[in-house]
């Protein structure tokens, strides 16, 4: 079932539509990935109160409508359809996964409206076309920093493990390339089914090449899984590291990842202090996944670029936004657009489950 929510102050509520700007937002706030999901929202309801402090957009408020994709295609592309058609937005945050994220923001490219990327990393986001920007780096520099990061950990030989998707592919095939360019071996790739009820058979299969170390990443509710039954086969005792540790990890059992490594997005840049106090302060607690300051980002960028452009039409945005993008200071760091729209630079982090929680190596 698909929830809309307004993100708006309460001030907003009886504002006529003519006199707001209203952008939308499609996320997973249900399914395997309802976890990322909220923590993006979080980040964009930041955003949005923010910008509305300032100012607003063209000196009017600032409204995202945000749509659950609940974690589905078909939901994602429904909820674009209502967006463009009843909605009538300028331009549209997300999906999460990339698999859910091509078919949509292809319709939105088709349809003339701006796109902004905040959690997708396949490099098949670069090939959406002219109106589609990322806020968040792609696999290829992903892939590069985890192949770097398992081989000096020392281990020569892995056993890849990822969802059978858009997402899984690339994220594979990317470390698999990178990983033996530098020589390591990947002795399988193992894609499995998203939202089974059981991986062991997945587990035993991966445990028989026995590896030096399982490179893995999985969403959410599938992590959970997999790692809780990695735990209870005892599969978790060869090294385990996780691609994008927070979206593996947040809603496993402390006990069934301690002492797992791993490498993720950059929670917070240099300018992102501020956000971060404002979450903790809204929500009392820090961030749940590495993935809130990037819906946060994804709105900043949208607001800067339309009151750059003194329009929010689709066409005066996007070009707003090559501008607005040869450096744009965000809560995750430094924005710069390549030609293809995409982020250029995107730090990442060194994880490592420990008894205490998650640290930095």
């Amino acid at each position: 079932m698909r929830a809309a929510l307004l993100l708006a102050t309460s001030l907003l509520t009886a504002v006529p539509a003519a006199a707001q700007t209203t952008i939308g937002a499609i996320i997973p706030l249900s399914g395997a990935s309802a976890t990322q999901g909220e923590d993006q929202r979080r980040g964009i309801e930041i955003a949005v109160e923010e910008v509305n402090a300032a100012g607003g957009v063209l000196g009017k408020p600032l409204k995202v409508i945000v749509e659950d994709s609940g974690g589905r295609p078909p939901s994602a592309l429904d909820a674009a359809k209502k967006l463009v058609a009843v909605d009538k937005v300028p331009a549209v945050i997300g999906e999460y996964s990339s698999g859910i994220t091509l078919p949509m923001a292809q319709y939105l490219m088709q349809e003339g409206k701006i796109h902004i990327n905040a959690g997708s990393s396949s490099n098949k986001v670069r090939q959406i076309g002219p109106t589609s920007f990322s806020v968040i780096g792609l696999e290829a520099v992903s892939s590069r920093f985890s192949a770097v990061d398992a081989l000096a950990m020392g281990w020569k030989k892995v056993v890849v493990i990822g969802p059978n998707n858009a997402y899984g592919h690339g994220m594979s095939e990317g470390f698999k390339e990178e990983f033996e360019k530098i020589g390591g071996s990947v002795a399988s790739t193992l894609l499995y089914t998203e939202g089974q009820t059981s991986y062991r058979r997945e587990l035993q299969q991966a445990a028989q090449f026995k590896p030096d170390a399982f490179i893995y990443s999985a969403y959410g509710k599938d992590a959970a899984l997999i790692n809780r039954e990695s735990f209870e086969l005892s599969v978790n005792r060869t090294p385990w590291y996780a691609i994008y540790f927070t979206m593996c990890t947040a809603d496993s059992k402390p006990e069934f990842v301690t002492g797992q490594y791993g490498m993720d997005l950059n929670f917070i840049g240099a300018n992102g202090k501020g956000y971060e106090e404002a979450y903790r302060k809204k929500y009392g607690m820090g961030f749940k996944t590495s993935f809130s300051g990037y819906g946060y980002d994804a709105v900043k960028v949208f607001a800067a670029a339309a009151n750059k452009a003194g329009s929010a039409e689709p066409e005066a945005v996007k070009a707003a936004l090559m501008e607005v993008g040869k450096s744009y200071e965000g809560a995750t760091g430094t924005i710069a657009f390549d030609a293809d729209r995409q982020r250029m630079l995107q730090p990442y982090l060194k994880l490592r489950r420990g008894a205490e929680g998650m640290e930095q190596r």
